[in-house]
Formats: C-alpha cells, structure tokens, sequence
C-alpha cells in the first residue's frame, strides 16, 4: 500500500490529476528517440536495430497501467460504443483494425475515413485498395510469400473525424491508449507507420514525415519504419514519393521476413 501511495504522489507531483487504466499512446520523449537511418539494407543476419537510452526509473517497480494477460477481446470490450471523445458524434462503426493476430508485421494509418466508417474495417477506400497493391505487388516482386492479409493494420483514431480531417491531439490520446495496447498484444517484429500523423503519435516527435521516411526508429522495443500515406500517394504529382515509399515497403518487409 506503501508503494502504491508513493507512486501516486509522485504522479500528483508532476501535475497529473488522474489515471486512466492504460497508457496513453506517447511512450518516450522525443529526447530518448534518434532515427537510425538505414540507406542500404544489408544482409537480414547482419541488421540490428540499436538499443535505445530509456529513461531512469524512479521507483523499482512501478505499477503496470495496462490489463495482465490483454487480448483484443479485452480491448474490443473496453472500447466499447466508446463516447470518449467528440469523434462519436459522426462515426457510423467503430474501426478497430483487421487482418492476422499473429502478425510479424503491424501498419498504422491516421483515422478511418468514408469507406471505412461505414464497412467497419480499415483501409477498404481507395488509400486502402493502393496499399493492399503495395504490399501485395512488393512482396510477390522481391519473393516474399505474403499478402495483405498476412500483416494486422490498425489506425491511430477508432472513429472518422468530420471531413476526414487529421485527428486533433486529444482524441489521439484518448485513441492511443487502445492502440498501444493492441501493439503490447501483437508483438510485432517491426511497425511501419503511415504518414506523418501516424509517426508523432508513435514516436512523439516534430519532424515532417519527408525527414523521418526511411529511417528506422523504435516505440517501446519494436522497430519503426516511418513512410508516406497511401492516400498522399495517391496525387498524380507524387512520382517521386511513389518510388520511396516502394523503398521503404520493401526495406521492411525484408526486415520482417528474410
């Protein structure tokens, strides 16, 4: 009982005034995250992801905000008809995610959007149909037997915002904390996150998605690849953002896979 009132003083302390029962989405400060920029892939043997400095932990044990043994049952259950947020307000269906539970490799988009909200699925629209192509195509052209149903994508934000804008910071937050337990449940070898959205919820950083793309970053202990959104790709100006995001599909499925 003893550490429990120390740990919660030391929350009151840096002027946290209440606890949800699971961890917010921004796991480490922008301080503790350096990208790891990998131009070249080399051999999959030889590729190590660097171990990135954590923070110092003030007590030896601090209490877990996440549920013992989480399954997407458990999360499916606490999510809810959730009305945590303004999102509820104009959403049809809540998009928890799909594709393989035991997945190797997660995608993490901004926020359903028209297609999506009505099916209950992510990616289904026309964003959705340019990333099944891509993994799909990469995969078959560098010889890796996988298909979009073989990876588990997932999205930021359960719910569409209105006119399909990007999600605002606390509905993030408020979204995040199912998100990051669905990735604690996954345990993916590596995330590759779509978009700049995406990425700062992830990782908590500044920068625009052009200077994190291709590089290598890490949420908790699982490897982030960071690249454009489908749907930015999708603008017929965007040849060159085509190219590197193929580089970076294929970086990461190499990863994964070989």
């Amino acid at each position: 009982m003893s550490e429990l009132k120390a740990v919660l003083e030391y929350y009151r302390d840096l002027g946290v005034k209440s606890l949800y029962r699971v961890a917010p989405v921004a796991i480490t400060s922008a301080a503790d995250l350096s990208p790891v920029v990998a131009p070249v892939l080399p051999p999959a043997a030889s590729l190590e992801i660097p171990v990135m400095p954590k923070p110092p932990q003030l007590f030896t044990a601090l209490p877990s905000l996440e549920p013992e043994n989480d399954s997407f049952d458990l999360i499916r259950a606490d999510i809810g008809d959730c009305r945590r947020c303004r999102l509820c307000e104009g959403r049809n269906k809540i998009v928890f995610g799909s594709g393989n539970p035991q997945a190797k490799l997660v995608f993490v988009g901004e926020a359903p959007g028209q297609e999506e909200d009505l099916q209950g699925l992510p990616f289904v629209g026309r964003a959705g149909q340019l990333l099944t192509q891509m993994i799909n195509n990469t995969a078959s052209k560098e010889g890796i037997p996988i298909t979009r149903d073989d990876v588990f994508i997932v999205n930021v934000a359960k719910c569409r915002p209105p006119e399909n804008r990007a999600p605002q910071p606390d509905e993030m937050e408020i979204c995040g904390q199912f998100l990051s337990r669905q990735l604690a449940v996954l345990k993916p070898k590596a995330i590759c996150a779509l978009g700049g959205t995406s990425a700062k919820a992830l990782l908590g950083l500044k920068e625009g998605v052009t200077k994190m793309r291709g590089n290598w970053y890490k949420w908790r202990d699982f490897p982030v690849m960071v690249t454009y959104h489908p749907s930015f790709l999708l603008r017929a100006y965007n040849v060159e953002a085509k190219r590197e995001a193929w580089e970076d599909l294929k970086k990461v499925l190499h990863f994964v896979y070989d």
